[in-house]
């Protein structure tokens, strides 16, 4: 199955607690799809957290080819805790994810340096407790066909390791298959020919998804959505 360049989410958050010099810079990390969330768990960790001296964040939102950043460093010395966030999740190849470093204030002044370190290094404690993975993109396809063409086309399946979504049983049958994007006209010729033209193939909506023993779809690969939508 195809991965996708550059688009891993978050499936499992992660979090640390990094002490540095007696300030503590406590990572939080979300798969958020829109701007409009990310704000919302922004906001949801400054009120857990309203005596922090400090909430900076980093969000990447969308698709790599339309893709939406924004950063802050909330009160900290320009360029020392949103722009180095922004770049680690770069770097980790995320998107639809925020980040939040909450910090406490420990009474020692920490220098730029100082703070880009220690922003940098709570952040990517929380990288290394989060689960992330690659989306593929794929299509649905509906096969709808007789129980004696079925059996054949379920062994074509089996034997190109696609995923069954579904399998529907009547007076025929429709099966229900997940489809790497690169295999589907392939897989589309094979049941043709294998039903001997009889098999009604109907091509679902591209979606993205991710996993390989049992995929997990994440969204329609082309929805016209702005991740920006609803902001003010």
């Amino acid at each position: 199955m195809s991965k996708r360049a550059d688009y891993n989410i978050i499936v499992k958050p992660g979090s640390s607690d990094v002490e540095v010099k007696k300030s503590h810079f406590i990572t939080s990390l979300k798969c958020c799809r829109t701007e409009d969330e990310a704000k919302a768990f922004i906001e949801e960790i400054r009120r857990a957290n309203r005596d922090a001296r400090h909430n900076c964040f980093a969000m990447r939102i969308g698709d790599p080819s339309r893709i939406f950043e924004r950063f802050s460093d909330d009160g900290e010395p320009q360029g020392t805790a949103g722009k180095p966030m922004l770049e680690l999740l770069k770097g980790a190849q995320l998107t639809d994810v925020c980040a939040v470093v909450t910090r406490y204030f420990g009474g020692t002044l920490l220098g730029t340096g100082g703070l880009v370190r220690a922003y940098s290094d709570s952040l990517k404690e929380a990288l290394l407790s989060t689960e992330t993975a690659a989306l593929n993109t794929g299509y649905r396809i509906d096969v709808c066909c007789d129980y004696s063409t079925a059996n054949r086309l379920k062994r074509l399946a089996a034997s190109m390791e696609l995923y069954t979504m579904d399998e529907v049983y009547g007076t025929g049958c429709e099966l229900i298959y997940l489809v790497p994007e690169e295999q589907t006209d392939g897989f589309i010729r094979k049941i043709t020919d294998a039903s001997s033209g009889s098999a009604r193939i109907k091509t679902g909506e591209k979606v993205l998804y991710y996993g390989t023993e049992k995929p997990a779809v994440y969204a329609v690969s082309e929805a016209e959505s702005d991740p920006r939508k609803g902001a003010t």
